[in-house]
């Protein structure tokens, strides 16, 4: 079995030498040039993640504090959730319904809002 880089395309050059000889040695990668050994690059979440931004642009991310930016109605509240409301500690989540944040409002409790709703505080 060869171990030309050119006939295994789907294997990086060594990251130390730039060598193209690498081949796989489960889990690790090697470069017979160098000897260096890695292991192959998975996605960081962080890197996976997608960008969610405020109603005016600002990137949010976990932890940060928003603040409501116009009246929302609650479902089974007789309250709304009133302009200038602060939101603390707000979590990142990726769902289908475009409600992006999920966080816990005083007298409210645990829920879930759009971004395009918020400005970052």
């Amino acid at each position: 079995m060869s171990t030309d880089h050119s006939e295994n395309p789907d294997l990086p050059p060594c990251p130390e030498c730039g060598g193209e000889y690498t081949y796989e040695m489960a889990p690790f990668l090697v470069c017979p040039e160098c000897g260096h050994e890695w292991t192959r690059a998975v996605p960081d979440e962080a890197e996976t993640a997608r960008e969610v931004k405020d109603a005016v642009g600002n990137v949010l991310v976990d932890g940060d504090t928003v603040t409501v930016i116009k009246t929302l109605k609650v479902k089974g509240s007789a309250q709304p959730i009133k302009t200038g409301t602060k939101v603390r500690n707000i979590r990142l989540i990726d769902t289908t319904d475009d409600h992006d944040i999920d966080c816990r409002i005083d007298g409210f409790g645990p829920m879930k809002l759009k971004s395009s709703v918020v400005k970052k505080a």
